[in-house]
């Protein structure tokens, strides 16, 4: 786990951090232009599963932009999520740490949905040691848009407080199940939008006229806001090296988008109206609404892409992209199977089977990363930070993550590789994961069932996890024992513990 707190943080001179990234990155060309430390965007999806780009094997919703950043750049083929959940999987990509050191391992939700009673989940401590802190330190100006679900402004876990110095979005994830919120957060500040208040988890009668569904839509869609914000930040900060950590919310239910984006799909599919029996907002055109979200999506990401060509900051800017976790199960109206949107992979959203943590990665740099590039390097999101951190240049974190810099440049014989990842999930009944190579661990049911067997899986020959041969390794179910005994470390809250602590030898 990360071990520099904030109130040791070392600062270093900016002239430092360049004359240090000429030296040790000799792939950067020894002359002005290229001594610049480059601008960071991170993207995050929300929900979004392996198969649902065009560049991963998408049939039906349109990506153009992220296809063509996948043609421009580098597509990752064995990246995972740390956690198939939102706000752990937040903590774990920000703090390079994965599901048995994270400090915030599950959902564990405050408040309630309404406006007066908005508490956010858990907070991430004041002492955790983020990216954006890290980048802070290295001379960048940071920002994050989207959602944040790890605190509140008024508690430990709010972002300004995190490296951020810009944030706006959702702080509350359970208040991003509407698109159309009365308020997104500015810098701790309420944002009023021009929406009317609405309970999107109320149900409507079946048969119920248009108007109906007419109560779910409102003026200010949050994902059109967003993408201003982040077009705001880079516009305002093209001048110096920034960090924009962007989490959209799409493709998160509920099913909400503009009329004129939905229409662009309304026809192409055989689809019958969502009344919200199975929760979230009831919609028409469902399977529309759900292409529509992460068309719209991609449009914004195509925005900025085209800004950094305009501002001139495309050569010296690496782009990101990737999802929290799998695409949810069949809830909400959202249908996975008709878009394969897991990429044919067992499980989903709050599974450790490949289909909910495995996940689309692509990164894009211009004259760095070389174009049309594919790699099954097995990594992570807990990851980015030491990546980041090798970028930087800055000394050396204690992190469960590897650098994966070499992979992007094509230094591949000098990119270290994990032993194994690991993966440890309270939730749906307590669960724990292990890539090791080609081969994968699982256990599930460990809450009711202490001693759970290991389910193995070589994923060389079965991808989808459909044949379990622990009866032929028993040796490798006894390797995977012991390396969750020695990752599992005790967790902040007790439903979140369900390693027995005799089981810690």
């Amino acid at each position: 786990m990360v071990v520099k707190m904030k109130n040791n943080k070392k600062y270093f001179p900016f002239a430092f951090l360049v004359a240090a990234l000429v030296v040790s990155l000799p792939l950067y060309a020894q002359d002005k232009a290229e001594t610049k430390l480059p601008n960071i965007i991170y993207i995050y999806a929300d929900d979004l599963g392996y198969g649902e780009l065009g560049a991963y094997g998408q049939q039906k919703i349109k990506t153009p932009h992220l296809d063509e950043m996948a043609k421009e750049g580098i597509k990752f083929t064995n990246h995972y999520s740390s956690t198939p959940v939102c706000a752990p999987a937040r903590c774990m990509l920000l703090t390079g740490m994965h599901g048995g050191h994270a400090y915030i391992r599950g959902n564990h939700e405050l408040g309630g949905f309404e406006d007066s009673n908005e508490r956010g989940q858990m907070p991430l401590p004041g002492s955790a040691y983020t990216i954006a802190d890290m980048m802070k330190e290295a001379g960048y100006v940071t920002g994050m848009v989207g959602k944040w679900g790890l605190g509140m402004y008024n508690n430990a876990g709010n972002p300004n407080e995190h490296g951020f110095d810009y944030y706006y979005g959702y702080l509350d994830q359970k208040q991003s199940h509407n698109y159309y919120p009365t308020h997104l957060w500015e810098n701790g500040k309420w944002d009023s939008l021009r929406n009317p208040v609405m309970s999107v988890h109320r149900p409507i009668p079946k048969n119920s006229p248009d108007s109906a569904f007419d109560y779910y839509k409102g003026k200010d869609y949050s994902l059109d806001k967003m993408g201003e914000k982040a077009i705001s930040f880079i516009r305002e900060n093209q001048s110096r090296p920034f960090f924009l950590y962007l989490p959209f919310t799409a493709p998160h239910l509920s099913l909400q988008a503009p009329d004129a984006a939905v229409a662009e799909y309304i026809g192409q599919f055989e689809e019958q109206p969502y009344y919200g029996d199975k929760g979230y907002a009831p919609c028409k055109y469902p399977l529309s609404t759900y292409a529509a979200m992460i068309t719209l999506m991609d449009k914004k990401i195509g925005a900025i892409m085209q800004l950094l060509k305009e501002l001139d900051l495309d050569e010296n800017t690496l782009v990101m992209f990737s999802s929290d976790n799998g695409a949810t199960f069949n809830t909400g109206g959202f249908n996975p199977s008709f878009f394969n949107s897991n990429g044919g992979l067992r499980g989903a959203k709050q599974d450790l089977y490949e289909g909910g943590i495995k996940e689309p990665f692509i990164a894009r740099w211009p004259g760095k990363i070389a174009a049309g590039r594919t790699t099954d390097l097995i990594s992570a999101q807990y990851d980015l930070l030491a990546t980041l951190n090798e970028i930087t240049c800055q000394q050396k974190l204690k992190t469960d993550g590897i650098s994966f810099l070499p992979e992007l440049m094509g230094n591949t014989a000098k990119q270290q590789k994990h032993h194994y990842l690991y993966f440890e999930f309270p939730e749906k009944g307590g669960q724990v994961a292990i890539r090791c190579g080609k081969w994968k661990g699982v256990k599930s049911n460990m809450k009711k069932d202490k001693s759970a067997a290991w389910e193995i899986y070589n994923l060389a020959f079965d991808p989808k996890e459909e044949k379990n041969i622990a009866a032929q390794h028993p040796a490798l179910a006894k390797r995977f024992e012991k390396m969750m005994r020695k990752e599992h470390m005790p967790a902040q809250l007790a439903e979140w513990e369900f390693i027995l602590a005799t089981d810690k030898k």
